[in-house]
């Protein structure tokens, strides 16, 4: 990837908080960090004048940019640990050693001791977190000491010592820390009790806890204890930030390769996740061309396989979105819920950014490619006969009944043809009607065409409902083009899509390009009509002679305009019926004006 390519990528990387790795000509990892919006901190790279000689002399080397989309910041710094741990970057300089974030660890034994760690032994104990701070850990640790006394002691607690009276009960027992389980005082099943609240507290369920805290809070405050209250006021604010569950570390989930996959209607993009003891080490994300419209089983399962044996896996057990074949040696397994479902919604994610992102550099460096992929999508999307390379979509502009107009916006291949685009006056429709002027317009649209042998287009789109839309079949059928053109409606409210004698509308998902593409034509028919309304309507105002006569405004005219259509009309009108509209006094005025008396 040469300089250029690298430029490229920083215009398309995401604002998504994650964790970006820049790699060398010869692939080699440069440096790992972390971000809470990716396009602003890897853009700063390159744009600002960096003191640090090590980042200058890095920047040069960098050939490549990849990077992991998670959920959040705290994901985002427990990852870059993960990573930087894995493949000791070299021009990393912190977090290179073998220290790791703390966790909270429930010791598997009889009466568990709970105390933070930054080991994971596999003995069967329960770990929580990991933490980004270990005020976060000193805080839980503080609340739970507080609300539950437990033991310190690394004594073997089990039945036969206790009843031998082996152990005695220490200071923490007389200054009411422990409740003494060593001499039996405090029965195995009442602790146990304890230790499922604490389990409760550590995932984050600390409602009840968080309502003491703010009790003795108050409490102190209304002593005047203010520094106390201060104390528990930031106990507080940790516990209300906490994030009991992380995605990207999980003690729980041990060595699995995750994949994901999102397509289209050429290509096919498959994500995959390595997980070693709990954490991600690795993400990467193939694009493969469909060949014969392969489906996402038979593309991911090729996925699965390419991406193995490129970076030599062999665990013996797979996550993924649906059931795939993969031979006997390997478990597939498929989450429905919980942890596992997460870590393959975070490889989804990233398959659906890195898609993303090729959409972007397609468009800068493709564009034949891009269009010709979201024609594809929007003749699946509509259900047409032929991609859509030019469309019409028509819109009626009449603001309180004055002055009808509509108006007829061209695309080609996507985007605004504006040489194309055409406005119409009203001529055979009396007052305010949106349908009958449809059908004038779309009559009069393609009669033309056909008269002058312009080519037709391939989709016409009428903004409004049903009414709208029957009322342009109407006039497609008169031309006999019924049939020949595709036709649609869209409602505003829910941008509901209509089809000529289907009651059902179809609704395309929000985020796609296809629903985009048709809303900008239908913003851009609006915006277009009521620009020549306005300049119609202002012009009329304006240049008629009714303006010229003393004591009459524009407000006035507009008005006498809407009620009577015409000047003539206005001219022949009585002095009664004018005051209806505008009023007794300027009534009279524009009366005598046109009846002077002799």
């Amino acid at each position: 990837m040469d300089q250029s390519n690298v430029e490229l990528q920083l215009k398309t990387l995401p604002e998504s908080p994650g964790v970006y790795q820049y790699f060398d000509k010869n692939g080699k990892i440069l440096y790992v960090g972390k971000a809470k919006n990716l396009k602003k901190r890897v853009t700063s790279y390159f744009t600002k004048n960096n003191d640090s000689h090590r980042i200058r002399v890095m920047v040069k080397k960098i050939h490549e940019i990849r990077h992991i989309v998670v959920s959040s910041e705290t994901d985002a710094l427990l990852l870059e640990n993960n990573l930087i741990k894995k493949h000791q970057p070299r021009f990393n300089v912190m977090l290179k050693d073998d220290k790791t974030y703390p966790w909270i660890c429930i010791k598997n034994e009889r009466f568990p001791r709970v105390f933070p760690t930054r080991k994971l032994v596999k003995d069967g104990s329960e770990y929580y977190g990991p933490y980004t701070s270990f005020k976060t850990v000193n805080t839980l640790l503080d609340l739970i000491k507080g609300l539950y006394q437990l033991r310190t002691c690394n004594y073997d607690l089990s039945e036969e010592k206790i009843k031998n009276g082996k152990y005695k009960v220490c200071l923490e027992y007389h200054l009411g820390n422990c409740l003494g389980p060593c001499e039996a005082y405090e029965s195995e099943k009442e602790y146990l009790k304890k230790i499922e609240a604490i389990r409760q507290i550590v995932k984050g369920n600390f409602k009840d806890s968080l309502q003491q805290f703010r009790k003795q809070m108050k409490e102190h405050a209304e002593k005047m204890e203010f520094e106390e209250a201060q104390k528990i006021k930031l106990k507080i604010d940790v516990l209300e930030n906490y994030q009991a569950k992380s995605t990207v570390v999980n003690p729980k989930i041990n060595n699995v390769d995750v994949f994901s996959i999102v397509s289209d209607e050429g290509y096919g993009y498959v994500n995959f996740l390595q997980m070693s003891h709990g954490a991600i080490i690795r993400s990467h994300t193939i694009e493969m061309k469909k060949k014969l419209g392969e489906s996402d089983k038979e593309l991911l399962e090729l996925g699965i396989t390419e991406i193995r044996q490129r970076f030599n896996s062999h665990t013996r057990e797979i996550y993924v979105p649906f059931k795939v074949e993969m031979g006997e040696d390997i478990k597939v397994t498929v989450p429905k819920l919980g942890d596992k479902k997460q870590i393959v919604d975070l490889s989804t994610r990233n398959a659906k950014y890195f898609r993303q992102e090729r959409f972007k550099q397609m468009k800068i460096v493709d564009p034949d490619r891009h269009v010709n992929r979201i024609m594809a999508q929007m003749k699946q999307d509509l259900r047409l006969q032929e991609e859509p390379r030019h469309i019409e979509c028509f819109d009626n502009s009449n603001i309180q009944g004055t002055n009808p107009v509509a108006a007829c916006v061209v695309f080609r291949d996507g985007k605004p043809s504006k040489r194309d685009y055409r406005k119409f006056n009203i001529k055979t429709v009396e007052g305010p009607n949106d349908f009958a002027s449809m059908e004038e317009v779309v009559f009069r649209r393609y009669r033309r065409l056909l008269q002058e042998g312009e080519s037709l287009p391939q989709l016409i789109i009428v903004d409004g409902g049903k009414g709208q839309l029957s009322s342009a079949v109407k006039a497609l059928e008169t031309l006999d083009l019924r049939g020949k053109i595709a036709i649609i409606g869209i409602a505003k409210r829910l941008e509901e899509i209509f089809y000529p004698g289907d009651s059902i509308p179809l609704y395309l998902d929000k985020k796609s390009e296809t629903l985009k593409i048709i809303q900008q034509l239908r913003n851009e028919a609006h915006r277009f009509g009521i620009t020549f309304h306005r300049n119609k309507r202002s012009s009329v105002a304006l240049n008629t002679e009714l303006e010229n006569i003393p004591g009459i405004g524009e407000k006035t005219v507009v008005e006498l305009l809407q009620n009577f259509r015409s000047l003539k009309r206005v001219k022949e009108a009585s002095e009664e019926s004018l005051a209806t509209v505008i009023g007794k006094a300027r009534a009279a005025i524009i009366y005598s004006h046109y009846h002077p008396k002799t």
